[in-house]
């Protein structure tokens, strides 16, 4: 609260936070403005009707509610997130991606247009796979007694593909725009008020109840402190740091003696963040959509919808877990090379006291990146399967308000900007002072 009081105090920081504010609010305004050629009233039907609890109610939990709103902004940010993810991935498989990473501040900016034109190709791909499966009545668990498109004519179809697209676009754009004149990362910014926008409803229907009726006032409760405390829990891990001394020898380059300082390495506990529990709901849920097009009475399709359906299925929670922990070490694997870091440190003069430089630095750095990736996992799968206790234990019919992935999104996004708050606001105070001391001195 200090933080942002002082923020608002500052002129600079507050024009920033009311820019980000005005880019948030067009952004919920375009999540409510339908597709042209969508029949709004027969959506509200099917949303009523329907509930997604897999792949489709995490997209539609990333848009604010949008995808099942089939608005302008129905795709949201996610085919900028899954570009993003891919381009990392590619830097393993790709040895050009790789050499752009380590070109420095070109190299990223070349990276970044690659997404965003990967961006584009996917929003083209899943607008295309999210009107056809409205028009079928799969994105809504075939809940809807009309039709969701009425004219459903080749050109009406890429007309709908275009604007969505073109959507995805824009909020790329001003994303980008609050990254750059805002506050935090636009991205996230975007996310965490998407998810925020039906965090309290959600929260007030499980003591309230659909329409004043089935409220339960004891679960409301229940729910509300262990959110709570896991907040605190989520906000405690993502701030710990495994700190690796690291002690830089003195150099003589002319006549000035150059390091001889002494520094540390910090390791996050969760260096893969949100992506294990993404891929794994998302790879999951493959099964399900395959199976919302085949025969109810076959076998291979009985057995998706009684083990991979549901989220509190002894199959699902087996090989989410799975995935989780798989997940944790492979993305860790991709964004932090021991070698590159150990090869870094020496080129620099640096060495981790007790460990001689290169190899056996990088070895070192593994062995500790193996232990907190254990602990990183772990910590991960209790997140993610709180909200299924709570359903099995609570015996909540209801959709749950947050889930492992919702925390972690909210405690970071906000640990993030809050961050980047304070040390804006440091910068701005601090150069105020700066500048005042030259006018008293004047």
């Amino acid at each position: 609260m200090r933080t942002l009081i002082q923020a608002f105090k500052t002129k600079e920081l507050r024009n920033k936070i009311l820019f980000a504010f005005g880019i948030i609010i067009i952004y919920r305004i375009g999540s409510f403005i339908p597709t042209p050629g969508v029949d709004y009233k027969v959506v509200q039907e099917c949303i009523t009707s329907a509930s997604s609890e897999d792949f489709i109610g995490l997209v539609n939990l990333f848009s604010g509610g949008a995808l099942l709103q089939l608005s302008i902004f129905a795709l949201g940010i996610m085919p900028y997130i899954t570009a993003s993810i891919v381009v990392q991935l590619l830097r393993v498989v790709i040895p050009r991606f790789e050499a752009l990473h380590k070109e420095g501040q070109s190299g990223e900016a070349k990276l970044t247009q690659y997404t965003r034109y990967l961006t584009i190709g996917l929003a083209v791909l899943q607008s295309t796979t999210i009107l056809v499966t409205a028009r079928s009545g799969a994105l809504f668990n075939y809940a809807c007694s009309g039709q969701v498109i009425p004219d459903s004519s080749p050109w009406n179809l890429l007309v709908m593909v275009l604007i969505m697209t073109g959507g995805t676009g824009l909020i790329m754009w001003m994303a980008e725009l609050v990254t750059d004149k805002g506050i935090g990362n636009g991205m996230s910014v975007l996310i965490f008020m998407s998810i925020c926008s039906g965090f309290l409803p959600q929260l007030w229907e499980i003591g309230w109840g659909t329409n004043g009726t089935n409220g339960d006032w004891k679960k409301f409760g229940i729910v509300t402190a262990v959110l709570l405390v896991i907040l605190v829990f989520v906000v405690f891990v993502e701030l710990s740091q495994r700190r690796i001394p690291v002690q830089y020898t003195r150099r003589m380059i002319g006549r000035k003696m150059y390091g001889g300082s002494s520094t540390y390495l910090p390791l996050k506990i969760n260096m893969s963040g949100v992506i294990p529990p993404i891929f794994a709901s998302s790879i999951l849920a493959i099964p399900t959509l395959i199976a919302q097009f085949g025969k109810t009475d076959q076998s291979w399709v009985t057995w998706i919808n009684n083990n991979l359906a549901s989220t509190t299925s002894v199959w699902y929670i087996g090989l989410y877990s799975l995935m989780i922990v798989f997940f944790c070490f492979f993305y860790t694997s991709i964004t932090f090379n021991p070698d590159e870091t150990a090869d870094n440190m020496k080129q620099y003069g640096g060495f981790i006291p007790g460990i001689r430089a290169g190899r056996a630095t990088s070895q070192y750095l593994t062995y500790v990146m193996n232990r907190l990736n254990t602990v990183g996992a772990v910590y991960l799968l209790f997140v993610a399967l709180i909200p299924t206790v709570l359903i099995m234990v609570l015996s909540i019919s209801s959709k749950l308000p947050f889930g492992g992935t919702t925390i972690l999104i909210i405690a970071g996004v906000g640990l993030d900007t809050l961050r980047q708050a304070r040390a804006q606001t440091e910068q701005f105070q601090y150069a105020g002072f700066l500048f005042e001391d030259k006018e008293h001195k004047a």
